[in-house]
């Protein structure tokens, strides 16, 4: 067991130290200023192992400090007239029965279970237990901290606080010991990263019950919840038995990883054969334009599917969520001051909202996977004077695809704001529908002017830039942190409208001198 893991641990760290050293190459401004041996740098790789720890440590907390600060105790702040212990509890208990399928800490097909089982021919059994153990060790360390925190400050008793972190940790075991039981019985080897649809209904009817029920004033009362979470220290106690036991590690890690492996190997054929299918294939299909408006309409016409089905589904959605708050408002008129309240000081939350819909990823993928895969390998294409203008007329195309739901959400929010009492002024509605269209505006040059500084893909459409997984990380936990803010309409519009106006031309300029070096196929 000691040596397995050492091996393992070693293993694991050395993998994740090339992962920085390769992510420090990806750097504009760091590669430069580091020596072609690299992997072969003492100093570099002892820089790296300090992050690399740093890094288990941080993780180890900083992960559940933000689950239980933001989707537990944050969330629950939303619900102003519901009792706070009660609430949660409430939520929790759900998150914890999503979190234990979700995140079974023994059924994800990582590289590094691969490198040892399948490669290195470690023993499976002692591979597994001491790498499960290690990580459900993890979930009390990192849990324990917060758990009182969060739990004392909505009056949970110090007892029920300290069990917690055990029932989170016993849920995810007795869920593992239960997948280990199916394989016996049935064969099936629980992947969770290749989900089912059944498994994904059921995750979306946890976090309804978690977040929806106390919505309707319905919550699982107090001593229940903690009842139903001290009964998960038993199960996972019963499930341990399961767990050390359990004799085909082997067989069970050889049918994941190969799942894992063969999805690896074709993901990129897979989902490139799963886009074709989306382009229309109508020869009759043409344009009367010239030159690059000639490729471009053409481009948009034939992806008509894969770049508007999206949006205009988006867009039958938010209609019918207005005309629905507007009728409730209507039947239900008690509720309209704090609905007032609620969309005068929440026009920060749909900074995540035109986040979460934008259609950028999609746009540059197709972008790439059907036109610029191939045309990046023609000089001409690289010349700076066919960079800039493909790019005004791509970003031309990407703002109506994102403006449009933009207009609808802006719209609504007005309609919603006027039934429900009006705004102190008739600015705000201007202001509320012009920063919400600011908002989609930003998010297509943004995804754009990033796809062209960083072209992240390869020749096989893979994602190889490490500086492009950063600023896309950026992006979504600064838009997540957003959802905290509460300002009134003036005052945030007027600030949007002001900042992506000065992203826009800063980044377009940034495109402009930059491009024509940067945009190109990656090795």
């Amino acid at each position: 067991m000691n040596k397995t893991l050492r091996l393992s641990f070693s293993l694991k760290n050395t993998y994740r130290v090339n992962s920085i050293l390769y992510s420090l190459k990806q750097i504009p401004l760091v590669k430069k200023l580091l020596p072609d041996t690299l992997y072969q740098e003492r100093g570099l790789k002892v820089f790296a192992n300090i992050l690399s720890v740093l890094w288990e440590i941080v993780t180890a907390f900083l992960g559940k400090l933000l689950y239980l600060g933001l989707m537990v105790f944050g969330a629950g702040k939303l619900y102003r007239e519901a009792a706070d212990t009660q609430l949660f509890l409430h939520i929790l208990l759900f998150l914890t029965v999503l979190g234990g399928f979700g995140n079974t800490k023994m059924f994800d097909p990582s590289k590094d279970k691969y490198y040892a089982i399948i490669l290195m021919r470690m023993n499976a059994r002692e591979y597994t237990l001491v790498n499960y153990t290690y990580a459900i060790l993890r979930v009390l360390a990192g849990f324990l901290p917060f758990t009182i925190l969060f739990g004392r400050a909505e009056g949970l008793p110090l007892w029920l606080c300290l069990a917690l972190p055990f029932s989170i940790a016993g849920c995810k075991t007795a869920i593992a010991a239960w997948c280990l039981w199916k394989y016996e019985r049935r064969g099936e080897v629980y992947n969770e990263s290749r989900l089912n649809k059944y498994i994904w209904i059921g995750f979306g009817l946890l976090l309804g019950t978690a977040y929806g029920l106390p919505a309707l004033g319905w919550m699982v009362p107090v001593k229940i919840g903690a009842c139903l979470m001290l009964c998960f220290i038993p199960a996972g106690v019963a499930g341990i038995r399961k767990i050390c036991s359990f004799p085909l590690y082997r067989e069970v890690h050889q049918e994941l990883l190969s799942q894992q492996t063969n999805q690896m190997d074709t993901a990129a054929q897979v989902t490139k054969a799963g886009v074709e299918k989306k382009i229309s294939a109508d020869t009759s299909i043409t344009s009367g334009r010239k030159g690059f408006e000639y490729l471009n309409e053409l481009f948009i016409k034939r992806h008509r599917r894969i770049l508007w089905s999206s949006t205009e589904k988006i867009i039958y959605v938010c209609m019918a969520l207005a005309a629905g708050a507007a009728l409730l408002l209507y039947l239900k008129p008690e509720i309209k001051p704090g609905a007032n309240k609620l969309v005068s000081n929440c026009l920060p939350y749909f900074t995540f909202i035109m986040y979460a819909i934008n259609r950028g990823t999609g746009f540059t993928q197709a972008l790439f996977m059907n036109c610029d895969h191939s045309l990046l390998t023609y000089s001409f294409y690289k010349e700076p004077g066919c960079i800039l203008k493909l790019f005004q007329i791509r970003l031309r195309e990407i703002m109506k695809i994102n403006a449009v739901p933009g207009l609808v959400i802006g719209c609504g929010l007005a309609l919603v704001l006027y039934v429900s009492g009006g705004a102190a002024g008739w600015m705000d509605y201007g202001i509320l529908v012009v920063s919400v269209v600011s908002m989609s505006l930003f998010f297509s040059v943004h995804y754009l002017v990033v796809y062209y500084l960083l072209q992240p893909y390869n020749a096989e459409t893979e994602i190889k830039s490490g500086m492009y997984r950063v600023v896309m990380s950026i992006t979504y936990f600064v838009c997540f942190f957003m959802m905290q803010l509460r300002m009134p309409v003036m005052l945030f519009g007027s600030m949007t409208i002001v900042f992506c106006v000065v992203y826009c031309i800063a980044a377009c300029v940034l495109v402009y001198r930059l491009a024509p070096k940067t945009f190109k196929l990656r090795a």
